[in-house]
C-alpha cells in the first residue's frame, strides 16, 4: 500500500523560508510525476508545483521564482523549498502523484505565514 507523508510545515514570518518533504513508500515513486498541492481555508485545493520522473518542473504563477520542487528518487522523497513566503501562502500542503489518486492523499502539513 502506497503512503505519502508530508512534513516540514510550521509558522514563519513573511519573507521567511521553509522546506517541505514528502516521503513515499511503495514502488511508485520513481516512475511517477509528483506534485505539491495546497488548500487554504475555504478554498479549493490547487497544484503548486510538479516534477516529472525525469526532473522537469512546472509551477503555479503565484509561486514562480519563490518555490522550488525537487526529488530524490533514491530516497523516495520529493521536496518543496519555499522562499519569500507571503501570508497568502498560508495553507495545508499535500503531495500526490500526477495524475492525482484520491487514495494517496495524506494528512498534509500546515504552513502559516504571519507576523
Amino acid at each position: 500500500q502506497v503512503q505519502l507523508v508530508e512534513s516540514g510545515g510550521g509558522l514563519v514570518q513573511p519573507g521567511g523560508s521553509l522546506r517541505l518533504s514528502c516521503a513515499a513508500s511503495g514502488s511508485i515513486f520513481s516512475i511517477n510525476a509528483m506534485g505539491w498541492f495546497r488548500q487554504a481555508q475555504g478554498k479549493e485545493r490547487e497544484l503548486v508545483a510538479g516534477i516529472s520522473s525525469g526532473g522537469s518542473t512546472n509551477y503555479a504563477d503565484s509561486v514562480k521564482g519563490r518555490f522550488t520542487i525537487s526529488r530524490d528518487n533514491r530516497k523516495n522523497t520529493v521536496f518543496l523549498q519555499m522562499n519569500s513566503l507571503k501570508p497568502e501562502d498560508t495553507a495545508v500542503y499535500y503531495c500526490n502523484v500526477i495524475p492525482v489518486l484520491r487514495a494517496y492523499w495524506g494528512q498534509g502539513t500546515q504552513v502559516t505565514v504571519s507576523s
